[in-house]
């Protein structure tokens, strides 16, 4: 394996390393978010925010491994800083000569894919990564590529928050300057703070609310039709032979397909209710004040729509209802949507099936 190559600004980007006063410092809460939201989003179980000094690399967060640091002429981070402005995107180290006897892919990590996004100080220079790995060959869609590379600049803005806030610790001279700076510094933490809790809800891909949203939503949903005594249905969408359309037409139109069933959904469930990506093909819709009879009339418009979508493929759509029951938990009642879900598979597919259990 051959030495990496230095940037040509090196010593400017030491300093500027240095200046930051990051390096073998403690865990930070902010820093591990930032991780755990791109392994999530990019689905890796391996991700670090990377920080490149003289020799070494050093993690300042990391998840999915024990190493605090390693030697950088080993680093893959090292190789990403070298083009500032670029996702650095390695989808199978085995198919790469870069990497053929890399120690970390014929060590104890086996990285076989990987994905790093420079961090950038204010003059542009190259800090470290933010950075997703794995020990299986993968890939980025644009919409997560895009997501690491927010993610990424949130990392910057994060280092140079700390650096501003020592340099208010130094140089404060009186109290209402300090104040109104004290002041921006939350708002900035504040509005980082509500975009980080945006995309752990959000799903990237379609821009609806992700699972862990919709679960959110489903209690304080059963909480007001508990109190005042009005009905509550929940639906679980399946797109019929999603496998085959990203095997026969590759993954970006599956993605395409994706997108357009999220747009779908938003316009059916504008003026009431909630619709959300549960997972993979699979999205979740929550209709208040809905009993099972609309439900399932609201879901056949939807099982409609699906087939029309304007994509120009084949297209349809499984559909399990089920109305929420008073004293049930919100899994029991996903857990009877996702029976008839399946009762609709079973049966055909392209059907709307509804629970109708006692």
């Amino acid at each position: 394996m051959q030495r990496p190559a230095k940037p040509a600004n090196e010593r400017e980007r030491l300093l500027a390393l240095q200046a930051t006063r990051l390096l073998d410092t403690p865990p930070e809460q902010a820093f591990d978010d930032l991780v755990s939201v791109a392994t999530t989003i990019c689905g890796t179980p391996m991700g670090a925010v990377t920080l490149v000094d003289e020799d070494r690399q050093w993690f300042k967060a990391r998840q999915g491994f024990d190493s605090r640091e390693g030697p950088r002429g080993e680093s893959f981070c090292s190789m990403a800083i070298l083009e500032p402005r670029r996702l650095m995107l390695v989808e199978d180290t085995h198919g790469d000569e870069r990497f053929v006897d890399h120690p970390a892919v014929t060590g104890g990590l086996r990285v076989r894919f990987y994905a790093g996004v420079p961090l950038l100080d204010g003059e542009g220079l190259p800090l470290g990564t933010l950075c997703v790995f794995n020990d299986q060959p993968g890939r980025l869609s644009e919409s997560q590529a895009d997501a690491l590379r927010a993610l990424a600049r949130q990392a910057a803005h994060l280092i140079e928050l700390r650096q501003t806030t020592r340099a208010l610790n130094v140089q404060i001279r009186e109290r209402d300057w300090y104040e109104q700076q004290l002041n921006q510094y939350s708002q900035l933490l504040e509005a980082q703070n509500a975009d980080l809790a945006e995309q752990t809800r959000t799903d990237p891909l379609t821009g609806l609310p992700n699972r862990r949203a919709f679960t959110v939503a489903l209690g304080g949903a059963i909480e007001r039709a508990t109190r005042l005594g009005s009905p509550l249905s929940v639906a679980l969408l399946d797109l019929d032979h999603f496998k085959t359309i990203n095997d026969v037409n590759g993954h970006a139109e599956g993605d395409r397909v994706l997108a357009e069933t999220g747009l779908l959904l938003k316009s059916h469930f504008a003026a009431a209710g909630m619709a959300a990506r549960y997972g993979g093909e699979e999205f979740a819709v929550l209709m208040p004040d809905t009993a099972l009879d609309q439900a399932r009339l609201q879901c056949e418009f939807l099982r409609q729509g699906i087939a029309a979508l304007p994509v120009g493929l084949v297209v349809s759509g499984s559909i399990g209802v089920a109305q929420w029951r008073a004293g049930e938990d919100p899994a029991q009642t996903i857990a009877r949507a996702d029976e008839a879900l399946y009762r609709a598979k079973r049966g055909g597919r392209d059907r709307v099936e509804v629970d109708e259990s006692h």
